[in-house]
């Protein structure tokens, strides 16, 4: 289910934070295109981010979506061909690049194009020490210093197939990062850490994007600079090259964002499990729970039990494929047959565990609505 009350209200924040800075929604963190559709109608948004050119192209054309960035480069060659065969999808949707040979690819697969094709830079964001051999951050695009991207945007402008429009730069070890990460002691001192890490690396990387744009720009005329994410939106829009940031976890609220200083969202997205078993005092064991979300392995990465209050995973079995025991106080008031309500640690990876979304406001459930996979749309 979705919360749509805490879903606007998460939506109107983000818009908040940014200050007047437009967002375009990562539709990865969203996977709906009712939910899509309904915050892109709220002041603030504009645009779309896409997890791939597939989707970016059913959103462009199925959901008239007129400003589409592909937030990763593609080997989508289908996609490629339409996309460069459809003059109204080459108008509205941008391919995200890193490397000469990403152009390489998109070139050898299209015969020929209507127009130029719409081409973004992926501008590596991670902080980095010792000539790169220190690597803080996503390991992403190549293109990290201004002559790398200047050489790629040239390499870009030379060729009568591709335009240059934008620029991106995802700082995803400030935005992915709690500052309090749930846990003891080591947590503690991991979350000093990771403060530190964000202060050096947004200072870093406001000086280093500016000097990227500034020269890209002697290149290009750049219709867009994006960066930032749900977690980073603040120290994004202060950035003076940023014209744009991209949000889209932050609308659902999952687990993950429990332990941020700069903001505290609701949250909106939930799951229900029924319980099946009684395996003693203390207990419940619900079907199915083993919904373990993408990055790396440990207990952040699993579904928190939510309602009822005082229910928690056992640290030898954790969350099952078919089957999840649960202790806590409240175990003892639950029937066989009573559900359990779970929060997802990441928020688009629900999306692709169910079929429908029931969009509850205030105590009603106000519309069912398909998720991408409840279309039959599986882009990854």
């Amino acid at each position: 289910m979705v919360d749509l009350d805490a879903f606007d209200a998460n939506a109107a924040d983000l818009a908040r934070r940014a200050g007047g800075t437009p967002i375009r929604v990562a539709s990865k963190s969203v996977r709906c295109r009712a939910l899509l559709q309904r915050v892109l109608d709220q002041e603030g948004y504009a645009g779309v981010l896409a997890f791939t050119l597939a989707e970016a192209l059913w959103l462009a054309d199925g959901m008239d979506v007129e400003d589409v960035v592909v937030g990763y480069p593609t080997a989508e060659r289908a996609a490629l061909r339409r996309l460069a065969a459809d003059p109204v999808l080459l108008e509205r949707v941008t391919l995200m690049v890193d490397s000469v040979e990403s152009l390489d690819l998109v070139r050898a697969t299209v015969a020929q194009v209507e127009q130029p094709i719409r081409i973004c830079l992926d501008l590596d964001a991670s902080l980095r020490y010792l000539d790169g051999r220190v690597h803080l951050g996503p390991r992403r695009s190549p293109v990290h210093s201004v002559g790398e991207a200047v050489a790629l945007a040239r390499a870009v402008a030379a060729d009568p197939v591709f335009t240059l429009v934008g620029v991106m730069a995802y700082e995803g070890q400030v935005a992915g990062l709690q500052d309090r990460p749930a846990g003891g002691v080591a947590s503690t001192l991991r979350g000093l850490a990771v403060r530190r890490l964000k202060r050096a690396s947004v200072a870093e990387l406001t000086e280093r994007r500016g000097a990227v744009v500034a020269a890209v720009r002697e290149v290009a005329d750049l219709e867009l600079v994006n960066g930032g994410g749900t977690g980073s939106i603040e120290t994004t829009v202060a950035d003076p090259s940023v014209t744009e940031v991209a949000a889209g976890s932050g609308l659902l609220a999952p687990a993950l964002f429990d332990g941020y200083d700069s903001f505290t969202p609701a949250p909106a997205a939930l799951f229900a499990l029924a319980v099946t078993r009684r395996p003693g005092p203390g207990l419940v064991t619900v079907a199915g729970g083993g919904w373990i979300a993408s990055g790396p392995a440990g207990p952040d990465r699993l579904p928190v039990p939510t309602y009822p209050v005082g229910l928690g995973l056992l640290g030898a079995e954790g969350a099952g494929e078919v089957q999840t025991p649960l202790r806590g106080a409240a175990a003892d008031d639950l029937a066989i047959g009573d559900r359990v309500w779970f929060r997802h640690a990441k928020a688009g990876e629900l999306g692709e565990r169910v079929a429908d979304f029931h969009l509850v406001a205030g105590d009603e459930v106000v519309d069912v609505v398909p998720t991408y996979r409840g279309e039959g749309l599986t882009f990854v």
